[in-house]
């Protein structure tokens, strides 16, 4: 989900997420090659794993997540590697993930909520597991 400040508490939160992913499995997510996008961001795209990362996301934005969905953007699964400002670095970096041939793996299994501080901190607030 896109970054958003919220006035909900932390267990009202927790709650809405556990309602909406009540019937969701764990499933196996699979990345590989890296593409860019707009605004210089690059990202490590899905290649299995991509429905159920859109399911997810639909149900999370349903409810009371619903008006602070970010329409201006159609959804695509990713994982942003990173972000060049500097349109030749961010041609290079392209050029070169061409020759980046690794593939991540794992099991998705549950969901993880992080508050990101004043310094751009990640700290994490609560996970909620898929059924499984």
């Amino acid at each position: 989900m896109f970054p958003s400040s919220s006035p909900l508490s932390s267990d009202y939160l927790r709650e809405h997420i556990r309602e909406s992913i009540h019937d969701l499995k764990p499933f196996e997510l699979v990345m590989r090659d890296v593409t860019g996008s707009e605004n210089g961001y690059l990202f490590l795209n899905v290649k299995k794993g991509n429905d159920e990362i859109i399911e997810m996301h639909d149900q999370l934005y349903r409810g009371i997540l619903k008006s602070i969905l970010f329409r201006e953007v159609t959804y695509i699964p990713h994982m942003t590697v990173g972000r060049l400002k500097n349109k030749q670095d961010f041609h290079n970096a392209l050029i070169g993930a061409e020759k980046f041939h690794f593939e991540f793996s794992t099991i998705v299994n549950e969901i993880t909520v992080e508050i990101i501080d004043q310094n751009q901190k990640s700290n994490l607030n609560f996970t909620v597991s898929l059924e499984g």
